[in-house]
């Protein structure tokens, strides 16, 4: 069964800043501990990365997936779907920009359905985790 998070944070940068940094996967290995290596499969018309392939570290193993990317709603957000993964039934996700007087706030929301079985708590944190690295690292990133 797949397992939902939503998650929102301050960012103290502009929007363009957080999007500029969320799409530019090639150097998601910089700053985000857990993926290891990025590959841009395909690029939008507009020269945007629309299918991704992601090498990870993840529940104590590595992890390969491909995500695509959908940016109808560009520039408020933009989502993915996971295309293909080892041990992933699902992966599919959108990050939201809100500008603020402060900054930005950044909304996370992601579903996760592991192929592999574990019981539901074991799933919750594991996207839980997900979540709350991802949003850390990525307002570290944007802010440095």
């Amino acid at each position: 069964m797949a397992e939902e998070a939503h998650e929102k944070i301050l960012v103290s940068a502009s929007p363009d800043r957080c999007r500029e940094v969320s799409t530019d996967f090639a150097h998601y290995p910089d700053w985000a501990r857990d993926i290891k290596k990025v590959s841009v499969l395909d690029y939008d018309d507009s020269g945007r990365a629309n299918r991704v392939e992601f090498r990870a570290a993840g529940l104590g193993r590595n992890v390969r997936y491909v995500l695509e990317y959908d940016y109808a709603d560009f520039p408020q957000s933009f989502s993915w779907h996971l295309v293909e993964g080892d041990g992933l039934k699902k992966l599919d996700g959108r990050y939201g920009f809100e500008a603020q007087d402060v900054g930005t706030r950044v909304t996370y929301d992601l579903v996760v359905d592991l192929a592999i079985p574990l019981p539901g708590l074991l799933k919750r944190r594991a996207t839980s985790k997900i979540m709350g690295t991802a949003l850390k690292e990525l307002k570290k990133e944007v802010e440095r």
